[in-house]
């Protein structure tokens, strides 16, 4: 019988402690997360050299898979995608992360290169010109107009030459066309003062004019949108306002303006990403490929996109650092040139190896494809363009 009870009932070290439990539900824990809740071990409220040093080895776990992502993403068109629809995916950094990590990268570069030109400093409010509705003649009105577009096509020839050089001249266009405006308005103050025989009228305040409306005044002559309700109305009305505060400001600090612009390029990407998605997904319909599939193609090709682009950014702020007119400025030169080459043949290759068609019918969908996208990527920079007038 003793034999019988020794088996039933196994010895203990009374001096063994007893299992952690989780300390939100209570359940025993088996590893560094609770099987029932989810909460993990490890939290905030510890020393702050295990928090250091958590957050190295995690950074330098991000740094080996970078080591193995960047450099097939820039010379293996398809490669990652391929190697994530095959189910290899630890290996590599995350198609979401990746992209967004090089985008933010990408044009932080940018704003450091431009900011380092000298090119930007431009004093469009030029005390000589003086204001065009300060003006008391006709002909004075004519001259300070003619100098305030000079002044713009110079500032708008500064810009540095990048791509999205196109959407940053938007804010210089938006000034000229006020430029214009209201040279117009004063000039028919000046010709209906004259034909009653009065003075010239005071100097006007800047304006915005939209179409036969007149001159733009938030409380006496807003901007109706067709079909919004009020508070649409008065939003609108109110960005339009801070517009034309903006537009002072960018009279004297354009770098400002272009520096913004820059800032708000990622923000256009990241909507452009699942758009894209989604126009393979029409192109590629009877490939019967799920959206998300779409999606990862879509993230790597603007990944390898803003990789490129940092390259290019890069190049152009290390011809600022070395002797102009050099052998490494022409280098810097020729590199600029073949990464921008680089762009449509990778995304081309990238397209033909991840679906797998042949050569005409890859081609003329690279072409409808690459098309659309042109025009879609021309909307939302133009976009951008007008809405740093508003957020800057």
């Amino acid at each position: 019988m003793n034999e019988t009870a020794d088996t039933a009932t196994p010895a203990t070290d009374p001096a063994a402690p007893p299992p952690a439990a989780c300390r939100n539900c209570g359940s025993t824990l088996h590893g560094p997360h609770c099987y029932a809740c989810g909460q993990p071990v490890k939290g905030l409220v510890r020393p702050l050299g295990n928090l250091f040093g958590d957050l190295m080895d995690s950074v330098f776990n991000i740094d080996t898979r970078v080591l193995r992502t960047i450099p097939p993403l820039f010379a293996k068109p398809g490669f990652l995608t391929t190697e994530y629809f095959a189910g290899r995916q630890v290996r590599y950094v995350t198609p979401v992360r990746l992209f967004f990590f090089l985008c933010i990268l990408a044009f932080f570069v940018a704003r450091l290169a431009i900011d380092s030109g000298d090119g930007l400093d431009v004093n469009i409010n030029d005390p000589e010109a003086g204001e065009i509705g300060a003006a008391m003649t006709e002909a004075e009105v004519i001259v300070r107009r003619d100098a305030a577009l000079k002044r713009f096509n110079d500032a708008k020839a500064k810009i540095p030459d990048s791509p999205g050089k196109g959407g940053a001249e938007v804010g210089f266009d938006v000034q000229a066309d006020q430029a214009r405006s209201t040279a117009e308005t004063r000039i028919k103050q000046l010709r209906d003062a004259a034909a009653k025989g009065e003075p010239a009228p005071a100097a006007m305040d800047d304006t915005f004019s939209f179409g036969k409306n007149g001159a733009w005044d938030e409380k006496k002559n807003p901007v109706h949108v067709p079909g919004a309700p009020k508070f649409v109305d008065g939003w609108f009305n109110q960005k339009i306002g801070r517009a034309k505060q903006n537009i002072k400001r960018i009279k004297a600090e354009p770098a400002q303006y272009v520096e913004t612009f820059v800032s708000s390029i990622p923000t256009a990407l990241f909507v452009l990403v699942p758009i894209f998605a989604l126009m393979l997904k029409l192109v590629y319909a009877f490939k019967r490929r799920l959206y998300m599939e779409h999606l990862v193609v879509s993230l790597h090709s603007h990944a390898f996109l803003s990789l490129n682009l940092l390259l290019v950014f890069a190049c152009m702020a290390l011809q600022r650092l070395v002797p102009a007119n050099g052998l490494a400025t022409d280098l810097l030169g020729w590199c600029i040139g073949l990464l921008i080459t680089w762009m449509p043949i990778y995304l081309l290759l990238m397209q033909k190896r991840v679906y797998g068609q042949g050569w005409p019918m890859t081609l003329l969908k690279y072409f409808a494809l690459g098309t659309a996208y042109m025009t879609l990527l021309g909307f939302a920079i133009s976009g951008a363009a007008i809405a740093s007038l508003v957020w800057m």
